[in-house]
């Protein structure tokens, strides 16, 4: 029996955007604590993220915005070394210190590394735990925690790398995916299917959008139930007609009732029974092909409970 991937890198806990940050490198410590004690880290088959390309990151980017990173993360490397400042602000929530570079790489690799091993058959599917987390970043900006967008980049690399037909990505997240939006709108290859509260950070996704867009902004305070019942209606039917051949998910745990940067009700039997729905899809129509990577998710305690329901049901155990 093949089995689950679980990808991440030491690199990633070096990105540190400041004390009181709520996207921390403890977010990874939790995933990983909580996969040591669930017992899930003997079932999973963990794999070090190598660093993505500029190249590949540019399936997603314009090239300026992949540069202008390049040339922060030297120049703070070189401050650093002159025992000046070591981070830079790149948008108001989200900064840069001398690892940055590194970490999104890693994250990004993480990725593809995935999806190479997915589509190779040497994994069933895989988790990405990875940070900075991706789904804001636009095709050339940086914004809300997010530089480089690894799903994106991901499905792009499929399409193009692999020569898939339809890609179908899955956000969860509490906030809209919009960086992922504007990469992936009007792409008929692609189906982006995603729920998120509403009005919210980054305020957009309830607009016109692309017919390959199926967004489903929620209220404030909506619980699993009723968010079980959207997508049932909504996300669904249209994966089924759609019929992808691989399916990547943004997976942010930051919609759980814990997360005081969210304010939806979702619980970890919530994250599980989405998981099952994208397992059944993946299984009628992608042979079981899924690559998911963290997103949000920052009440810590909460943040490893929902991973370890979702690896779960990944590793089917």
């Amino acid at each position: 029996m093949l089995k689950t991937g679980y990808f991440t890198h030491p690199d990633c806990r070096k990105h540190d955007m400041g004390r009181g940050h709520p996207e921390c490198p403890q977010r990874l410590d939790a995933i990983e604590d909580r996969m040591l004690a669930s017992g899930l880290l003997d079932v999973v088959d963990r794999r070090e993220a190598p660093l993505a390309s500029p190249e590949i990151v540019e399936l997603a980017h314009d090239r300026m915005h992949v540069a202008s990173i390049i040339g922060l993360a030297e120049e703070l490397r070189q401050q650093e070394e002159a025992g000046g400042s070591s981070l830079v602000h790149i948008d108001p929530d989200t900064a840069m210190n001398r690892h940055t570079l590194n970490a999104v790489l890693r994250a990004s690799g993480a990725a593809i590394a995935a999806t190479d091993a997915v589509i190779a058959g040497e994994l069933e599917n895989a988790f990405c735990a990875v940070r900075p987390p991706g789904h804001h970043a636009t095709r050339a900006r940086a914004m809300g925690f997010c530089v480089f967008n690894s799903i994106a980049i991901a499905a792009r690399y499929a399409l193009e790398r692999h020569g898939l037909q339809r890609v179908a990505v899955v956000d969860f997240d509490v906030h809209h995916g919009n960086g992922t939006e504007d990469i992936l709108s009007g792409d008929e290859r692609v189906l982006m299917v995603g729920i998120f509260q509403h009005p919210f950070y980054p305020y957009s996704g309830f607009d016109a959008h692309a017919a390959n867009m199926v967004n489903l902004p929620v209220p404030a305070y909506t619980k699993g139930p009723a968010i079980r019942e959207l997508i049932q209606k909504h996300w669904l039917p249209r994966l089924e007609e759609f019929r992808p051949e691989m399916i990547f998910v943004s997976a942010g745990f930051d919609a759980h009732r814990e997360d005081d940067l969210g304010q939806l009700g979702l619980v970890e039997a919530d994250y599980a029974w989405i998981t099952r729905q994208l397992m059944d899809v993946a299984s009628r129509h992608a042979k079981g092909r899924i690559v998911s990577s963290l997103e949000g998710g920052y009440n810590l305690d909460a943040l490893g409970r929902s991973v370890e329901a979702h690896v779960r049901v990944l590793a089917q155990v």
